[in-house]
């Protein structure tokens, strides 16, 4: 796929929010004990990426109640939906002086029970040493679901089965998509959101 650029200045990938409050202590101090000892940026990546992929759990994997959406608060309460842990690993990245944005994918919820479409999650993050962008999926793996760091060919959560409607947005946004951070924040507990989660950017 050919991803689209939000804006061609790499330091917008870089700034810090409500969302992506890589200033609060919670999450300066995990960068920087996932930085010790790493050398080289592909490694660096490599490491925080697996760290929210696969110790912080998708908040419908362990039947949540609380629903978490900014960085900080997804590191306090230790999960997150997908829309949660990309800004997780977007923060821990931007703290760490790496760019890193948000892409969207529209898939079928459940194909025998919900089959609409709602919007997915993920990253995409630029590597200086490749000088290209790739994208990242830390949704978390599980039966079904293997998503891996790859520079190479992408190793997402879920296929995109054109077949069916499903779409893969280009996109690479420099925010989270507000209806998505707008979800996250009405929704007063993971049932709320399981069933209220947007379909359109």
């Amino acid at each position: 796929m050919n991803l689209i650029l939000e804006t061609d200045n790499p330091n917008h990938y870089l700034g810090h929010s409500s969302i992506i409050n890589y200033h609060h202590d919670r999450v300066r101090s995990l960068g920087v004990r996932l930085s010790q000892g790493v050398t080289g940026e592909m490694a660096l990546v490599k490491k925080v990426y697996r760290y929210v992929r696969d110790e912080i759990a998708h908040s419908f994997d362990i039947k949540a109640t609380i629903v978490t959406c900014s960085a900080s608060e997804v590191l306090q309460h230790g999960h997150g939906i997908c829309y949660a842990k990309s800004h997780l690993l977007a923060a821990i990245l931007r703290m760490l002086g790496i760019p890193a944005g948000f892409c969207y994918q529209k898939l079928i919820l459940d194909d025998a029970e919900k089959p609409w479409l709602v919007l997915h999650g993920l990253n995409a993050v630029y590597l200086k040493s490749l000088n290209r962008w790739i994208r990242l999926d830390a949704r978390g793996n599980k039966e079904g679901v293997q998503a891996e760091f790859s520079v190479e060919q992408e190793k997402l959560a879920f296929p995109v089965r054109q077949e069916l409607g499903e779409i893969d947005e280009p996109m690479i946004f420099v925010n989270p998509d507000q209806k998505v951070v707008d979800a996250l924040r009405a929704a007063k507990t993971a049932a709320d959101l399981y069933n209220s989660l947007p379909s359109e950017l």
